[in-house]
C-alpha cells in the first residue's frame, strides 16, 4: 500500500463516538476511499503500515463546545495528552500513534481530526453540532484529496 489512507475511528452505536464512521460514509458517497475501524491500537498501527499519508478521524472529549474540530499534524508532534481519552479501548488512537512513533512505524504524514462530542451513550444518532462538524471535516478532506 502507498499513498493516502483515510481511517474513521469510532463506534456507530455510541452516539457521537460515531463521528469517524460518519465522515467515512460521507467520503465514500463522494468516491473517496476510506475505511472504518473501531479504534483498537494495534489494528490502527497495522492499518497504516506502508501508507505514506494517513488521515485519522475520531471523536474527542476535551470539554470544548460539541462540534469543535481539531486538526493535529501527528507526524510532527505528539497529540495532546488525554485528548482522545474517553475511548472504550485501553490502547486507542493517541497511544497507537505514540507507539508507532517509538517503533519507527509512523507514516511520513499523519493528520488527525478530532471532533468534539457531547453524548457517548448508547444510540446511533449524532448530536446536531457533531453531524455538522462531520460534514465540514469530510469537505476539507475531499478538497485536500483533489489538489
Amino acid at each position: 500500500m502507498s499513498g493516502l489512507l483515510i481511517v474513521g475511528v469510532g463506534n456507530r452505536f455510541r452516539s457521537d463516538d460515531g463521528a469517524g464512521p460518519r465522515v467515512v460514509d460521507l467520503l465514500l458517497a463522494q468516491g473517496i476511499e476510506a475505511m472504518e475501524l473501531a479504534g483498537e491500537g494495534a489494528e490502527l498501527i497495522e492499518s497504516w503500515a506502508g501508507a505514506s499519508d494517513v488521515v485519522v478521524i475520531d471523536a474527542a472529549k476535551s470539554g470544548a463546545k460539541p462540534g469543535t474540530v481539531y486538526r493535529f499534524e501527528a507526524a510532527r508532534k505528539p497529540l495532546p495528552a488525554g485528548f482522545f481519552h474517553y475511548s472504550t479501548h485501553q490502547f486507542g488512537v493517541a497511544e497507537a500513534i505514540e507507539t508507532a512513533r517509538a517503533l519507527g512505524r509512523l507514516p511520513a504524514s499523519m493528520t488527525v481530526y478530532g471532533i468534539e462530542g457531547r453524548c457517548f451513550s448508547f444510540g446511533e444518532d449524532l448530536s446536531p453540532s457533531v453531524a455538522a462538524a462531520c460534514e465540514a471535516v469530510a469537505a476539507e478532506i475531499i478538497a485536500g484529496s483533489r489538489r
